[in-house]
């Protein structure tokens, strides 16, 4: 996929527990999909070299099924995160919940919204369930931006 066409922001609502990011992308809803849903795509974007990489994906992308995602740190610390599909709606949603191995409490919800645009796509991620866990929340936010 292209870079972006315009820069990627994110907001975190530390005292309900809710980040909302959104980013715009120069390929059609089709392709962002297939980047956010296929195993052999995530683990080409899913990370930012300095921070962590993403090394191993595997999912069973139905609703129901379950994902993992393994990968280390820039500091060389192994971690993984898993969940389990709860909605897809090819190419314009995929909700799913998320449990990294780094943080306890229970999993939160990822949204991902994808609506077409000129030139591209617009995608919106909702990540819902920090509630009592500001500082895991401002975390977050501040990965979906990288």
């Amino acid at each position: 996929m292209s870079h972006p066409t315009g820069e990627a922001r994110a907001i975190a609502d530390v005292t309900g527990g809710t980040i909302l990011a959104t980013g715009e992308i120069m390929a059609s809803p089709e392709r962002v999909f297939a980047a956010l849903s296929e195993a052999d795509k995530i683990s080409r974007w899913w990370g930012h070299p300095s921070v962590y990489t993403t090394d191993k994906w595997t999912t069973d992308f139905r609703v129901g099924g379950q994902w993992r995602a393994d990968g280390r740190g820039a500091d060389g610390v192994l971690f993984h995160v898993t969940g389990e599909f709860l909605e897809i709606d090819p190419p314009h949603r995929i909700v799913q919940t998320w449990q990294p191995s780094w943080a306890g409490g229970p999993a939160t919800t990822l949204t991902y919204e994808l609506s077409p645009i000129s030139g591209g796509t617009r995608v919106m991620v909702r990540h819902d369930g920090f509630k009592g866990r500001p500082e895991a929340c401002n975390d977050h936010s501040n990965g979906w931006i990288m």
